[in-house]
């Protein structure tokens, strides 16, 4: 059963490519560069673009699960032709697919539930993540600003959906399910902060920051426009799941749900 990866070198694919190898699943991961992939030895990369029908259609060759994204680019934005990339999973024969949402349904959703494909909703809040955003000053300055710090999220571990979705693609008794993903705890962006400080084992302080200049610092690191909106309204005012914990990660696991506090530690490197 081989299994293709969309978004093979983002923040979920590249966990789940790297799990579902290691578990002895026939690879294919889906890149714009594959040169420059970095993924482990004996996994079939191919080049692909969400643009680019065919290129698609080429990957899907003797596929019969898929992990698809819902969106792509800094700008999520959404896959093109999403019926016509749906038709030709069907025609290659896929089986299961697993969608990543990106805070909303929309019409690749559509597409696959209007289809016969057995597909599994991965719908999570936060990323856990998100937090390296933070790295840089936090190693040179020892400070993270951030607007909307006071409003609490229950940031999720990109391994945790990752190995969620690798249930899905593998096992029965996962069609038609739609998966509430978020970590075990509600935080503020200074809880986070301090979870941080705790693992690196020095003083890091937090600065709340009004949206217009948390506009001008992500400008400043190169954020599209469309994008910075679109995480300062999700942290403005997130979807009312983001803000609660539900035990999806350890229903459907068998374990619990990362902690952040683990998630720093195993990172701290980043933050040194």
């Amino acid at each position: 059963m081989t299994i293709l990866i969309t978004g093979a070198t983002g923040n979920v694919g590249r966990h789940l490519v790297q799990l579902l190898h290691a578990g002895g699943h026939p690879v294919r991961a889906l890149t714009r560069d594959p040169a420059a992939a970095d993924l482990p030895a004996g996994v079939d990369v191919r080049a692909g673009d969400f643009t680019d029908l065919a290129s698609l259609e080429a990957a899907l060759e003797c596929v019969t699960a898929l992990h698809l994204l819902t969106t792509f680019g800094p700008g999520n934005t959404t896959i093109p032709n999403s019926r016509d990339l749906v038709a030709a999973a069907v025609k290659a024969g896929v089986q299961r697919v697993t969608l990543l949402w990106n805070g909303y349904a929309g019409p690749v959703e559509e597409a696959v539930e209007d289809s016969e494909l057995q597909y599994t909703h991965l719908r999570p809040g936060e990323f856990m993540s998100n937090a390296l955003t933070w790295a840089e000053t936090i190693r040179t300055e020892g400070v993270v600003r951030e607007a909307y710090g006071e409003i609490g999220h229950s940031p999720v571990d990109v391994r945790d959906i990752a190995d969620v979705a690798a249930l899905a693609l593998t096992e029965d008794g996962h069609a038609g399910q739609a998966y509430i993903l978020t970590g075990p705890e509600v935080l503020t962006a200074p809880q986070q902060v301090a979870a941080i400080a705790d693992a690196i084992g020095r003083d890091v302080r937090y600065e709340a920051e009004d949206r217009e200049g948390a506009k001008a610092r992500m400008r400043a690191m190169g954020i599209e426009e469309q994008a910075i909106d679109y995480v300062l309204d999700w942290r403005a005012a997130p979807p009312e799941f983001a803000s609660k914990v539900f035990t999806t990660v350890a229903d459907v696991t068998g374990r619990p749900a990362r902690t952040f506090a683990a998630w720093a530690r195993d990172h701290a490197d980043s933050f040194r």
